[in-house]
């Protein structure tokens, strides 16, 4: 019997050890061309659970997408840091990083062709409800989840965090499906009042769900540990903020969860 019990017990323990975080290098194609993601998830959970798409910055698909994934997965959902540049292209300079956000930006129907291939591919996992998907960004990546959200995308939740907010598409009536979180850094420079002042009439006008924090002291890229030394290395104003990364990051759970019911 004592060798039994033992025995159980140690597939037991091997189950849990195989048990827990997953996170899994992927690729996927559209219109020809090849993107290289990576998506997290838990697999001591059984249930399938709601995707979460992650935009990253104007960088690129770098490891500081990969670990909000791997953030959100903690949480117990299931993430996927896309791929908006394609093959898995990343900047080293704020040029080539510009150049490459702003070759997305000047087509949209492609940068939402490439978003939809995402969540396509996040609603094909094992361990998603392909009816519960929502999508968060930062920096280039918010201002990529707003315009998914402008176009009616169906998303539950978006949340932009240091996000741009202009567009050229702006929110018409009864379009947009998803609660729209802003996480915007106060002492921003790079987002000005009177954008901020016309993002909230535009939600306004549109009837959208939406709520706009603007935390103090903050400035771009306040969530990004690394955003000190970018910004001295090249001499812009970036900064961590540890204060409004908890904040904002916390706010996101709490309205994820309350949608979510989790």
């Amino acid at each position: 019997m004592k060798r039994i019990v033992l025995g159980l017990t140690l597939i037991c323990l091997s189950s849990l050890a195989q048990a827990g975080l997953v996170g899994k290098e992927v690729e996927y194609t559209q219109g020809g061309k090849v993107f290289k993601g990576y998506v997290a998830y838990d697999d001591a959970v059984k249930e399938k659970r709601p995707g979460v798409l992650v935009v990253h910055e104007w960088w690129g698909h770098n490891d500081y997408a990969r670990r909000r994934a791997d953030m959100l997965a903690e949480l117990g959902y299931t993430a996927l840091a896309v791929d908006m540049y394609g093959d898995g292209k990343r900047a080293s300079h704020p040029k080539d990083a510009g150049k490459f956000a702003s070759e997305v930006k000047k087509n949209m129907n492609s940068a939402a062709a490439r978003f939809q291939a995402g969540i396509n591919l996040l609603k094909q996992h094992q361990t998603v409800s392909a009816s519960d998907i929502s999508a968060i960004g930062y920096c280039f990546g918010g201002g990529i989840v707003l315009e998914m959200a402008r176009r009616g995308m169906d998303l539950d939740a978006v949340a932009s965090f240091h996000g741009s907010l202009k567009t050229n598409s702006k929110a018409k009536p009864g379009v947009v499906k998803a609660r729209v979180l802003v996480f915007n850094g106060a002492a921003d420079p790079f987002v000005k009042p009177e954008e901020i002042e016309s993002f909230k009439a535009e939600m306004n006008q549109a009837g959208v769900n939406y709520t706009f924090t603007n935390h103090p002291g903050a400035k771009h890229s306040f969530t990004n540990p690394a955003a000190d030394e970018m910004g001295k290395r090249f001499d812009i104003p970036l900064a961590y903020n540890a204060e409004a990364d908890k904040a904002s990051w916390n706010t996101m759970k709490q309205v994820f969860a309350e949608i979510y019911q989790r």
